[in-house]
């Protein structure tokens, strides 16, 4: 089964927004979708579409499983052979025996969107037949590959014998439509498309020169009397050739074993459409039309179309080996990719290699298995999931095929078929599965489950379906033309008329089905909600499932049902809502009672009577004392003789009972008890003492105390003197060293400051502006000198 995965959303599920008014339109609404089947099943106001939802909804609503219709689809094999070797119990079986994939035929009953799986399981066979057809490009430029051909049939004959003890070798050739501008049509040109010193035979478009023979001397001696032709253009007529090899079986001699067709050639090839040039525009009508082993409608029909080949080579089962010139390569191996079950290998020039390029391409083809299947109805699919060797798994396109298969490799395919709707109107249909280029096919008869099991019981013209005006089937009405309503109790005529839309007012308002439904012959059908889960009920659809209280979000708190826009709550609440617990075990103080005794339990939650007391069970009071400070001065009175009680101890501090231990280690141990305080309490001396406080089961109370005391020691004066006198003293040192420290750098600054300016000091060693000189020197402006 495939892994369905739904969502299902808040805007609807598939089964309730078909609106579907019989069973049979429910199961094709899809797949998770049943019909209840129940008279009783509808409440007042919901439509005959309510009947048709998923199944949990259904049951959820009331529905028993017995009475929901849910048909599933099925597989049935109905011929299954053992997959089987070319030789069983010592005995060669013929081709026509031996089994290569299984089942065989099989019968699926299909619902709508379901999707039931089988598998199919392949095994390539040893030893299993091979026909082998070469078709020769024979247009001059493959005159030196003509030469190399001839001796290829025992050849190809011997080397084939390692692979197959039942091979089979055919021949023909091709060169080109025999009109212009193909070909030259002059008279001379006919008889010899060559130059005058090559000898040449006639051209032609296609000749089926030996049919398929075991005979390998004969292949020689019948391919070396060929003859070369001619033709003008580039492309060859090659599409001709290898549609009449594929559809003239009986006169190729194919058999229902392995088919191979080599394709050699050094040249492109025309296809549809390029016999226009020639004045040829009829299509290619893809029938078989040899005379004397000549094809003799060149002229008349276009070449075919690549789609064309296709279509009859896979119908044929033939496998085509493109044994092409490295120059054309790249053309067939686009054309190889449109064409499944085909390889391409490169040509030498003079094709000594053929042999060689036909074992590697016949190997690459058989171990690759490819599953096609013929053209299904409308509204049905079809998936693979392949499980090849290795553990290797492929879907989706890849689902179809397993590669690198030798022979004895078994693999199986996964192959699951989903209709949609009622495809070809409830009539079965038949469609095939087989593995490209093997004549073995599976069978898979389908039958479509357009109708409920339960339509077969329907009675027709019912009285309760208002005299008879509709077949009751499946729980309920289904109308006869022109008749409408829940039981068929009107006509269409009648369906607005404002007689009957007063039936549908509620206390004579205004409002027609509380605005919430359609007046229907005067009954109220009640709409649908977008939210699959909400629904309107009742006479004047004026109840509801989701108008109720809510609760933290949650309609009716989570803990009940909407019923009639009230909440129907579950047991132990209560509420408009639903949102008041009646269970008291969240209100348990931890003295087991019920709000610690200080307060009422309401919905699960403690209100506490007494101010004082607070928290969820009662038993927080900020203000009250502690146990052991309410209890340390009655327990000191009676231990120690000491305390503010001591006087009136006798009469105030006998309401429990004292035990004494030597040590604190001897006091009960918190799980000795079940309600036990250990205190540590001070006295007057600054003394501790330790105790603790027990209540028991009977009420009484129980006090431990413990004898020894914890008193603090005095201080050693001495210790603390000389710790303090020392302190002194060192922070006394501590400030000279510090003092000392800070002159010292003081005074070093203060001397470097000195030589600094010492050195930067300059003297000026010129005259005393304020002297004048004694003596002043005239010289005579008239003195030379002499």
């Amino acid at each position: 089964m495939f892994l369905l995965c739904v969502c299902v959303c808040t805007d609807g599920n598939e089964c309730t927004k078909a609106s579907a008014q019989s069973c049979g339109e429910c199961i094709q609404a899809g797949e998770k979708c049943g019909w209840c089947t129940d008279e009783g099943f509808l409440k007042e106001g919901e439509q005959k579409s309510t009947r048709c939802d998923e199944i949990e909804a259904l049951i959820k609503k009331g529905c028993t499983k017995a009475s929901i219709e849910d048909p599933r689809g099925t597989v049935t094999v109905n011929k299954n052979q053992s997959l089987t070797d070319r030789t069983k119990d010592g005995v060669k079986l013929k081709p026509d025996q031996i089994t290569q994939i299984q089942p065989q035929k099989l019968s699926l009953d299909l619902r709508s969107v379901h999707s039931p799986k089988f598998i199919l399981t392949f095994k390539r066979a040893e030893d299993y037949p091979i026909d082998l057809y070469y078709l020769m490009d024979l247009s001059y430029s493959m005159k030196d590959d003509l030469e190399n051909v001839k001796n290829l049939g025992t050849d190809l004959m011997s080397e084939m014998q390692k692979i197959t003890s039942d091979f089979r070798i055919g021949f023909g050739s091709f060169v080109e439509k025999t009109v212009m501008p193909y070909i030259s049509t002059t008279p001379a040109k006919l008889l010899n498309p060559c130059t005058s010193d090559q000898n040449c035979t006639s051209p032609f478009s296609y000749k089926n020169v030996l049919s398929l023979t075991s005979d390998g001397t004969q292949f020689n001696n019948l391919v070396s009397k060929q003859q070369i032709s001619g033709n003008l253009d580039s492309p060859e007529g090659g599409f001709d050739a290898i549609m009449q090899v594929a559809v003239c079986a009986n006169q190729i001699g194919w058999r229902n074993v392995t088919r191979l067709l080599v394709f050699s050639t050094d040249a492109g090839f025309h296809f549809a459409g390029d016999g226009k040039l020639g004045g040829i525009v009829l299509p290619n009508d893809g029938k078989c039309h040899l005379q004397d082993n000549m094809y003799t409608m060149s002229h008349y029909y276009d070449y075919p179309s690549i789609a064309h080949l296709v279509q009859k080579l896979s119908e044929n089962n033939i496998q085509t080996i493109f044994a092409v010139t490295k120059e054309f390569q790249p053309v067939y191996q686009e054309l190889k990719n449109l064409i499944p079950k085909s390889a391409v290998g490169t040509l030498s020039s003079d094709s000594g290699n053929v042999i060689k390029l036909i074992i590697d391409a016949y190997n690459s083809l058989s171990s690759e298995i490819i599953l096609e299947n013929s053209r299904l109805p409308e509204g049905v699919s079809i998936s693979y999931i392949s499980h090849c060797k290795n553990g290797v798994s492929g879907t989706g396109e890849n689902g179809r095929k397993c590669s690198n298969i030798s022979i004895g490799d078994q693999v199986t395919f996964e192959v699951a078929v989903t209709a949609k709707g009622c495809p070809s109107k409830g009539k079965s249909e038949t469609i095939k599965i087989k593995p490209l280029g093997f004549t073995e096919e599976v069978e898979i008869v389908l039958n479509f489950i357009c109708e409920c099991e339960c339509h077969k019981e329907g009675i027709p013209n019912s009285p309760a379906c208002h005299f008879g005006n509709g077949t009751l089937e499946c729980g309920a009405c289904r109308c006869n033309e022109g008749r409408i309503g829940r039981v068929c109790e009107c006509s269409k005529d009648e369906v607005r008329t404002e007689d009957l839309d007063a039936n549908c007012r509620m206390d004579n308002g205004t409002d027609i089905c509380s605005n919430n439904g359609d007046c229907v012959c005067g009954t109220c059908e009640c709409k649908k909600r977008d939210n699959p889960e909400e629904r309107y009920s009742g006479k004047f659809c004026e109840c509801d499932n989701f108008s109720c209280d809510r609760s933290n979000n949650k309609l009716c708190g989570g803990h009940g049902r909407c019923e009639c826009r009230k909440c129907i709550c579950d047991a132990n609440y209560t509420g408009s809502a639903c949102d008041c617990s009646l269970d008291t075990s969240t209100c348990l103080a931890s003295n087991k009672q019920i709000c610690n005794g200080r307060g009422t339990c309401e919905c699960g939650v403690c209100k506490c009577t007494d101010s004082k007391f607070q928290g969820p069970t009662c038993e927080i009071c900020p203000t009250c004392p502690g146990v052991c400070t309410e209890h340390k001065d009655c327990v000191q009175c009676r231990a120690f003789g000491t305390g503010d009680k001591k006087d009136t101890c006798e009469k105030e501090c006998s309401y429990f009972n004292l035990i004494t231990k030597k040590k604190k280690e001897e006091l009960p141990e918190p799980n000795d008890q079940p309600y036990i305080n250990h205190c540590k309490e001070r006295d007057a001396n600054d003394c501790w003492f330790f105790f603790t406080y027990a209540t028991r089961n009977d009420s009484t109370v129980e006090v431990h105390v413990a004898e020894e005391l914890e008193c603090p020691s005095g201080p050693d004066i001495i210790p603390i003197v000389a710790g303090v006198v020392a302190g002194i003293v060192l922070i006394g040192l501590a400030l000279l060293l510090i003092w000392k420290l800070l002159m010292i750098i003081h005074d070093r600054r203060e001397f470097a400051k000195f030589e600094k300016e010492k050195m930067n000091a300059k003297w000026d060693a010129g005259e005393n502006p304020i002297y004048k000189s004694a003596v002043t020197t005239v010289v005579n402006p008239k003195y030379e000198g002499k």
